[in-house]
Order: structure tokens, then sequence, then C-alpha cells
């Protein structure tokens, strides 16, 4: 795969490629609305932040497995979005596969210009992840432990490949929350 990394003094605008001639960004968005994505939280726990840290997190459709052996996933971050630096920084990170009733929780986490992650987390029920320390929400069809394997500049986004730790399953309920046409959808 041919990746352009960033060599000193220049930034990831200075390696752009411009859309192909007639591929708008309004056209772009409109054709990949068309493609259904499941929909995850991304968590990890800012050690940083204040005397007991902060739980930080963020709603993404851009997840998916990437190799069984080693066991490996990738979700893509947008550039300097919190969650990007803070995986810069932080090694360990949980995902949470939402399931279709907890749409509350995909949209909570999805808000631009919010205050504080504190108060997101206040009245979800979560346990903690042993690996991460990451919070891994209650009601969840499946929740993952991963470390950074690596990281990799995508226009303006990050790609972050992590190691899976540890799975659980702690709800064998419902189906799962989907993204599709710019909508939080159901299977069925």
């Amino acid at each position: 795969m041919l990746q352009k990394t960033p060599v000193s003094g220049t930034t990831a605008v200075d390696l752009a490629i411009p859309h192909a001639e007639g591929v708008s960004n309004d056209a772009f968005k409109a054709a990949m609305s068309r493609l259904a994505a499941g929909v995850v939280l991304v968590t990890a726990h800012d050690p940083d932040d204040g005397p007991h840290g902060e739980d930080v997190g963020m709603t993404a459709t851009a997840f998916l497995s990437v190799s069984l052996d080693p066991p490996l996933v990738m979700v893509s971050l947008r550039n300097g979005s919190r969650m990007d630096d803070l995986l810069a920084d932080v090694p360990v990170w949980a995902v949470s596969v939402l399931a279709e009733s907890q749409r509350h929780v995909a949209g909570r986490f999805a808000m631009k210009g919010r205050v504080s992650d504190r108060l997101l987390f206040a009245d979800l029920p979560y346990t903690r992840g042993t690996h991460s320390g990451a919070p891994l929400m209650g009601g969840a069809l499946a929740t993952l432990e991963c470390r950074t394997e690596n990281r990799v500049l995508a226009g303006d986004h990050t790609l972050v490949i992590g190691r899976v730790l540890d799975t659980r399953l702690p709800s064998a309920e419902g189906g799962p929350l989907t993204y599709f046409r710019g909508r939080y959808r159901t299977l069925g």
C-alpha cells in the first residue's frame, strides 16, 4: 500500500491530493451515505485530565475488523479531534458495539461543541475495562479493548489500528444500531 508520510516541515494539508474532476465533497458524501454502517462508541480514559482523569467518548461508523491472526480492528478519527489527540498519547482504548436500543448514546457522543464528556457519561451504565480503564457500555452487543498498533494518516483522518486485548458479549438482546443515509436505523 502506498502511503505518504509527512516529512519535516510539511503538514497533511501540504500532501493533500485534490478531488478528481467532477467529484465534489457533496457528491462523495451522497455516495457514501448509501453504505450502511454499524455504530460504535469509542472510549478512552485520559489520566492527565484532572485529579482522577476523565473519560472521553465518540460515536464512530468507520470501524471494522482488519485481521483475525492477530486480532486487529481499525477506527477512523478526524485529524485534530479530541479522540485523535488522546489516542496519539494513550495507547489503550475501547469500543462498544451499540445495540439498536442505544440510539440515544450514539447521538449524545456525536454532538459537536459539547462542553464535557464527564456529563455525557453521568447517567449511562458502564463498567471499566481491565486493560484500558475505558468505559464499556452496558447493553452493548459487544465490547473490545484495544492497544494501538499503528496510526496511518489518510487525508483529513487518521486510521488507528488496534490489537484486540479482550472481548466481551454483555448483551445478546436486540439487533445492531446502523447508520444509513445520514440517520440512525435498525435492521428489519
